[in-house]
């Protein structure tokens, strides 16, 4: 058997080790620490984009990552209505700033945003509990979608964006989710109608990272950055994070959250 499509594993082994490892003490410690490990992020990721979308704005990629950074650790301090036109101040910063992709720079900063603004108050609110239910149902559907996807193979999900990316590993992860809303519909009051809810943030996880792939695609790289060995750079590692998170802001003011609460 080829060993050349398992090539990648070891560096994104342990790189991902790494990320668990930091990643577990901010979620574990919470409050101040989480925020800041939350902001550290958003203001990274917003920097990467910046740097896909427009290569020679290299001083605009700094200033709107501190920006970014900066908004997100003010706004979970403030109540949610000031918190609100805050986290949208980056993205309108950058119109101003980008010689090209300004609209893809706009709409995919104010999703970080978001997404960073409703990690930090899932934890705060909602407590570990639910925090690791979220952390699970990405991880575990990336894994399962990266092992079934080269062992399985099969149908291209969506050749054109993501050549890597089947139907199979597709599936994989939904199943993964599924498996992750069972452990937890026995371990807290949330019922087996978790399933559906873990399923739909599986889905979003996979949109999530589609739609990162599709900025990528357009910018002609293979990777946001190149600040983790054997993932590229947290926009890569965090894209289905982002898509699971703006889901939850969403589907919690329909269904209540946690799931199972109303």
């Amino acid at each position: 058997m080829s060993t050349g499509k398992w090539d990648d594993l070891a560096p994104r082994l342990f790189s991902a080790v790494a990320m668990v490892g930091i990643g577990a003490l901010g979620v574990w410690l919470g409050g101040l620490w989480f925020h800041a490990l939350i902001s550290l992020c958003v203001g990274l990721m917003v920097w990467e984009l910046v740097k896909m979308l427009d290569t020679a704005r290299s001083k605009s990629a700094l200033v709107l990552a501190v920006a970014s950074g900066a908004a997100a650790m003010l706004a979970i301090e403030l109540p949610p209505s000031f918190a609100l036109p805050l986290l949208l101040i980056p993205s309108m910063l950058g119109l101003g700033r980008m010689e090209q992709g300004g609209v893809t720079y706009a709409v995919f900063t104010a999703l970080i945003m978001l997404a960073g603004y409703g990690l930090m108050a899932l934890r705060d609110d909602f407590g570990l509990t639910w925090m690791v239910w979220l952390l699970l149902i990405v991880v575990v559907t990336d894994i399962a979608g990266y092992f079934a996807g080269r062992m399985i193979g099969g149908p291209k999900l969506w050749p054109r964006v993501s050549p890597k990316k089947t139907w199979s590993g597709t599936v994989a992860g939904w199943v993964g989710a599924t498996g992750v809303a069972l452990l937890f519909a026995k371990s807290t009051q949330a019922g087996f109608g978790l399933i559906g809810v873990s399923i739909a943030v599986s889905m979003a996880s996979q949109i999530g990272d589609i739609a990162e792939s599709a900025i990528k695609r357009r910018s002609g790289v293979k990777d946001s950055s190149n600040l983790i060995p054997g993932h590229g750079g947290l926009l890569d590692r965090f894209d289905g994070m982002l898509g699971a998170a703006i889901f939850i802001v969403i589907a919690g003011q329909l269904i209540g959250f946690p799931p199972g609460s109303q």
